[in-house]
């Protein structure tokens, strides 16, 4: 939100805007009321939702109460303010919720608030984190697969795109234990049961939010019990996402349309008529469903240090031995031609500070990385460990001029 403030009030970006003429629309990933008011003043349109709406859906207990409206389960769960582990323990024992237990704060990303507590112990590892909110979310622990899927509102019903596997806490990619750090889109992901459920309620869960007046791109997470395979919501992303490049260069989305087209489309305030049944009984055919595999790197160890050598963006290959080498420089992933070439799109480069949690840059690769286990397989190893000799760093030294940034304050798109 910084970030796009601070260009809406830079002279030679306001200059450009006014130079183009015509009535100008912004599309942002994270906006606020503050960007809302510069655009206002800069004739700008913003083609999405206000953020107090976006802000509202957001909130990880307004998505399980949006859920309940519109008949989508969450994992059997409490709301509530917690103040101690007593406390804790008393709600869990009123709603049989057992005491291995997963904790979520309202806002947060890529597992930055997701705490696993079993024991006191755990407990006062993030207790400060947890009694300063005013409520939380308190789930049992299940033994579960993540799975997301995006979908789009539209006046016309709400298109559903697949549903992929999510990496999550893998230790090569991330140091956050419920943290997301990549996807799979493949045909076959999942049972078809849980595939048919997951398009289902994220179909239900968006008419339930045209009701709350939120129109256009929405992400839903979804965990999979694998005790019993029933499909439960994690989370809502009111927002483009880390899975929508997956999501808008699938094979579908080449047939028909990227499903950011139809985020455009019903903000665009033409008249339009979609058999919205028809497309996505489509878009569920295996046919139109390549397999990619995307992989988001961070810095896993805890210490900091400035970058001298970082691998730039391109095609890197992997020879037989799992090495990995820069190849030629490109722009796009389709120019990856087998499972033995990958797309590196750079984040962190030379002079930049390297921390824990920070992020390196995404690896994306055809095929799976993943096993049928939703263990990281052998090649997505080496792809990963390849990368990561490619970075070089040194020191900060004794005097440190500016602070290293915070973990979470690079949001990936």
């Amino acid at each position: 939100e910084d970030i796009n403030n601070y260009m809406l009030q830079h002279k030679e970006v306001i200059d450009y805007i006014k130079g183009r003429g015509g009535d100008p629309v912004a599309v942002f990933l994270m906006f606020d009321e503050k960007t809302e008011a510069l655009c206002k003043e800069l004739g700008i349109e913003v083609w999405f939702p206000s953020a107090a709406l976006r802000q509202r859906c957001d909130n990880k207990m307004e998505t399980v109460r949006i859920g309940n409206k519109a008949g989508v389960p969450s994992v059997p769960n409490v709301l509530s303010k917690v103040d101690s582990y007593a406390h804790l323990l008393k709600l869990t024992e009123e709603h049989g919720l057992g005491t291995d237990l997963v904790v979520q704060t309202a806002f947060g990303d890529s597992g930055h608030t997701t705490f696993f507590i079993s024991n006191e112990a755990e407990w006062e590892k993030y207790a400060e984190e947890i009694v300063k909110d005013p409520e939380v979310k308190v789930m049992k622990r299940i033994n579960c697969r993540g799975g997301t899927l995006e979908a789009c509102v539209t006046k016309c019903g709400t298109v559903v795109g697949p549903l992929l596997t999510e990496i999550v806490g893998a230790k090569e990619l991330t140091p956050y234990k419920g943290g997301w750090c990549g996807n799979e889109v493949f045909p076959g992901a999942f049972t078809e049961k849980a595939r048919i459920t997951a398009r289902d309620y994220a179909y239900a869960f968006g008419n339930q939010l045209l009701k709350e007046g939120y129109r256009g791109y929405f992400d839903l997470d979804f965990l999979v019990d694998q005790d019993n395979d029933e499909v439960y919501l994690g989370e809502l992303n009111p927002r483009i996402c880390g899975a929508s490049p997956m999501t808008n260069h699938a094979a579908f989305a080449y047939a028909d349309a990227p499903l950011f087209f139809f985020h455009l489309l019903e903000f665009s305030g033409a008249d339009f008529d979609l058999d919205v049944a028809a497309l996505n009984e489509r878009w569920k055919n295996p046919k139109y469903i390549d397999s990619w595999s995307q992989l988001v790197m961070k810095h896993t160890t805890d210490s900091v240090d400035i970058v001298d050598e970082a691998p730039e963006s391109g095609i890197y290959r992997m020879d037989v031995d799992g090495n990995v080498h820069f190849h030629r420089f490109d722009t796009h992933r389709l120019a990856v031609e087998s499972e033995n070439e990958a797309y590196w799109l750079r984040i962190t480069g030379p002079g930049d500070y390297r921390y824990e949690g920070a992020d390196l840059g995404i690896l994306i690769t055809r095929g799976r990385s993943m096993t049928d286990d939703f263990k990281l397989n052998t090649r997505a190893s080496n792809w990963i460990r390849g990368i990561q000799r490619c970075y070089k760093g040194r020191p900060l030294g004794s005097v440190q001029e500016q602070p290293a940034p915070t973990a979470g304050a690079f949001k990936i798109l």
